[in-house]
């Protein structure tokens, strides 16, 4: 990469190579102090971009001379070049809660990756959580590397034409434009990798970004050796037919690790954030099986300890498949040479039933297969992905399918507005995201009321002008007449309670729950005394034609003489414009239907800045919600798409709006401040943001996951793989003598106060050693379920197998709630994960 010295008087080097470091290090996307630098070289090109690497390449030698000859700016750049030599040498929360964590390298695949609009490799929640979880990752020196995909065109643009129709465009990502750079072999030669495909070896480009202290690598095909086809193949996120996005996955997964391995990188742990880059995991196994010489069984049961599956999917029909022979043409050939096993020994790994030769591969059920742990992203779509995935799991309850949550968060310094990172660095310090985030509540809640209000109000104030800003350039940009143009640069008032609605557009998120009756919502935004006005953005794919009907709704909604000044919907959704409206908006508005939000990030982003959020509780709201820190719709259940209900949480939302929160935000006391407002933003600010911060989340990452993760793969990894050697015979032990356990009579008597169940079991071919009996009852009163270990008893006269076991438990239940029940044991096994059998005893009849 070109530092800005190229043209004219060359510029004094040492700032030259320090505005190009700080350029191509997108920490400045999280620091606000950053942001006064790039201002300074062209305020209209930051205001557009955001994206320092462009800005430092299009300004002039001349204004950079004069700019850096300035004490100030200078004194500005040398403060942050040694915020950042500070930061990258000095230990930070990792290393202080787990100095000896045997930790080096924790691998996070995602096919996406949202860290600033000047990378614009994203498409919404997954990349957002991703971008926001390796920047946390950064600030808490956890040693977390990325591993994506850099797309041609990324995910499309949005332009709304005369007649409110959504067009997509894809323009072309310039990788010189881009804060990346080549990776580079020592020798200075750019690091390739071959990846065989049918008929064809492709070569794949590296390149690298960094992050604070973390990097993401980005894969790159659109190489000129390769052909036109596979030179595509990283064209643009989401696009094309299930063949591209079989080719997009290859690439991902098992160049991803290949590419790590080039590096010299020996993760310890691989989280996987969905399942797109799930063939990384055959991948790893393939790369232990060559450096310990064990076979692909040994290896996959070494190196699943060091696997961690992150499922974002509400609904089982969002996985990705590949057909049979899709996967044959592009695999077959990888799983004898690579893994030395049978193609239909892979195949199995991703299906239901193993013997079905017509099932599709799905992606989920191989990641699944191949980790240690999985987890959804918040406890509501914990439940949810537990009931997907039962069908891997036969005859176990729902509550034990192995599907935990950790709840997403956001990453604060990257959506709190400048007045909101002053009210907080007065409040919590500037290093306040970098810890464990101890005393926030006490320190929040301090804050003055007018000093919450003013932010509020100013947050309120820069969003209008950015809107009318951005709305003026886009109606000019149809061809709208001048009175339009006039009107479109006095639109909305920067006193008035402002909504905001911005997501992707798709039938399940009813992003037109609001206009269920338009004459209704008129009357809510137009009332003269407590006026509303909404801001609304957001995309629909572009194959989804009924999210785009949605969005023409709106659109024409807008247009209407009456609500005009009150509503108006802005193309091209994006990061820079997330960010403007969640730092600007009072509350946050979301509709999903529940409970296929599997979490939601938009409506976080708003708690750094004191807005509040009106939702359905579904995803991270049905977990945050309280009558203190804002408004919820719905009952808590599913109604599936019942157009009744619908109409029941429109009424809601109406009223809601009509009867709490306009009245709320208008009752105003002698100083003009809405106390009760105020109070439900400080409590919101206070409660919520420290949870729902991807702080939080890396934190409990790390403390329950990744250590774990790297301390299980340790053990099994050592003396060539002995345990999961162990592991392996026992599996097949299991595979081999299932079937030969029964159980026998059962029998119950009263002790005092407990019960005494005896159950004949026998074991057949079965080492006892191999499975645990026991006593199982359901959970009540929403208490999880009660499983008590039966102990073995004499064996049974005249059976060389069968034995008495027993156990005791409280006489305060009916002995009717206890089932007996065989499953697998072993002392390093997870349960069901690694070992789905279960025997339960065929309704026993307690005597």
């Amino acid at each position: 990469m070109s530092s800005p010295t190229n043209v004219g008087h060359p510029l004094d080097a040492s700032i030259s190579d320090a505005l190009t470091d700080l350029a191509l290090d997108m920490r400045w996307s999280f620091n606000h102090a950053a942001d006064r630098l790039w201002e300074q070289l062209d305020p209209e090109l930051w205001e557009l971009t955001h994206n320092p690497w462009v800005v430092l390449q299009t300004v002039s030698q001349e204004k950079l001379r004069s700019v850096t000859a300035d004490p100030d700016f200078k004194k500005l750049l040398t403060q942050l070049q040694e915020e950042k030599t500070h930061d990258e040498k000095s230990d930070g929360w990792f290393q202080k809660a787990h100095p000896n964590s045997g930790v080096s390298t924790i691998a996070y695949f995602s096919m996406e990756f949202m860290l600033s609009q000047a990378l614009p490799i994203y498409s919404g929640g997954l990349g957002n959580v991703a971008g926001d979880q390796l920047k946390a990752a950064s600030n808490l020196c956890v040693p977390v590397t990325g591993v994506s995909l850099l797309y041609q065109q990324g995910y499309f643009r949005q332009e709304i034409d005369t007649q409110g129709n959504q067009q997509a465009l894809y323009p072309f990502n310039d990788p010189g434009q881009l804060p990346i750079r080549p990776v580079r072999k020592p020798n200075g030669e750019w690091l390739r990798l071959v990846l065989p495909l049918p008929g064809f070896e492709l070569w794949i480009r590296t390149w690298q970004v960094q992050v604070g202290r973390a990097r993401l690598y980005l894969l790159d095909t659109n190489v000129p050796a390769n052909p036109p086809e596979y030179r595509a193949i990283t064209t643009e996120l989401y696009g094309g037919g299930p063949e591209l996005r079989l080719r997009q996955e290859l690439v991902l997964g098992i160049g991803g690790w290949r590419l790590l391995r080039a590096l010299g990188l020996q993760p310890e742990v691989c989280h996987l954030n969905e399942g797109h880059a799930a063939f990384a995991l055959l991948e790893r196994a393939g790369s232990y099986m060559e450096d310990s010489g064990q076979n692909f069984d040994v290896a996959l049961a070494v190196t699943r300890a060091g696997n961690l599956f992150t499922t974002h999917t509400p609904v089982e029909a969002g996985f990705d498949r590949f057909p049979p022979g899709m996967m044959e043409r592009y695999l077959k050939k990888y799983a004898e040479d690579k893994l030395s096993i049978s193609f239909e020994k892979l195949l199995a790994l991703g299906r239901q039933n193993p013997q079905d030769s017509s099932e599709p591969f799905n992606m989920a059920y191989l990641a699944i297969r191949g980790s240690h742990a999985v987890n959804g992203v918040s406890k509501l779509h914990g439940q949810v992905s537990r009931r997907i995935f039962q069908v891997l799991f036969p005859r176990w309850p729902e509550e034990e399918v192995p599907v935990t949550h950790v709840t997403n968060g956001v990453h604060m310094p990257t959506w709190d507005s400048a007045g909101a990172d002053r009210v907080w660095t007065l409040a919590c310090g500037k290093n306040r995201w970098r810890g464990a985030l101890a005393n926030m509540l006490q320190d929040v809640s301090a804050v003055s009321d007018s000093d919450l209000w003013q932010m509020r109000g100013e947050g309120r104030r820069i969003l209008i002008h950015y809107v009318r800003r951005l709305y003026t350039r886009q109606s000019a940009a149809r061809g709208a007449p001048t009175e339009d143009l006039t009107r479109a640069a006095r639109i909305l008032d920067a006193d008035v309670l402002t909504l905001g609605f911005a997501r992707r557009f798709a039938t399940y998120k009813r992003p037109n729950l609001l206009l269920h009756d338009p004459a209704r919502l008129l009357n809510i935004l137009t009332n003269r005394e407590h006026p509303v006005q909404l801001v609304l953005a957001g995309k629909a794919h572009p194959q989804d034609v009924e999210g785009q009907k949605m969005i023409k709704e709106w659109i024409e909604f807008a247009q209407r003489p009456e609500a005009r000044s009150r509503v108006v919907f802005l193309a091209d959704y994006d990061m820079l414009m997330a960010e403007h409206l969640v730092q600007g908006v009072d509350v946050w508005v979301n509709t999903p239907r529940r409970p296929w939000e599997a979490s939601g990030t938009s409506g976080m982003k708003v708690l750094v800045n004191g807005g509040l959020n009106l939702s359905e509780l579904d995803g991270w709201w049905a977990e945050a919600y309280s009558p203190e820190v804002g408004w919820a719709i719905g009952d808590g259940r599913e109604h599936g798409d019942d157009p009744s209900w619908d109409s029941t949480e429109a009424e809601s939302l109406y009223a809601l709006l009509e009867n709490e929160v306009v009245p709320e935000f208008y009752s105003r006391d002698e100083r003009g401040i809405s106390r009760r407002w105020v109070n439900r933003m400080r409590a919101s600010m206070a409660r919520l943001t420290p949870i729902f911060s991807a702080n939080r989340v890396v934190r409990q990452y790390a403390d329950d996951c990744y250590i774990s993760a790297a301390a299980a793969f340790h053990r099994r990894a050592e003396k060539r793989g002995a345990l999961g050697t162990d592991l392996v015979a026992w599996q097949a032990e299991l595979t081999k003598d299932w079937l030969s356990l029964r159980f026998g009579s059962a029998t119950v008597q009263q002790t005092g106060k407990q019960w005494l169940f005896r159950v004949q079991v026998f074991l057949g071919d079965m080492n006892s050693d191999a499975m645990s009996v026991e006593l199982y009852a359901n959970g009540e009163n929403h208490a999880g379920p009660v499983i008590e270990k039966m102990s073995r008893g004499e064996r049974l006269t005249g059976e060389e197998t069968g034995f008495t076991y027993t156990a005791l438990v409280s006489a305060t239940r009916p002995t009717a709630d206890y089932t007996p029940r065989l499953v697998p044991q072993h002392e390093a096994a997870l349960i069901p994960l690694e070992a789905p059998f279960i025997l339960w005893h065929d309704s026993p009849t307690w005597r």
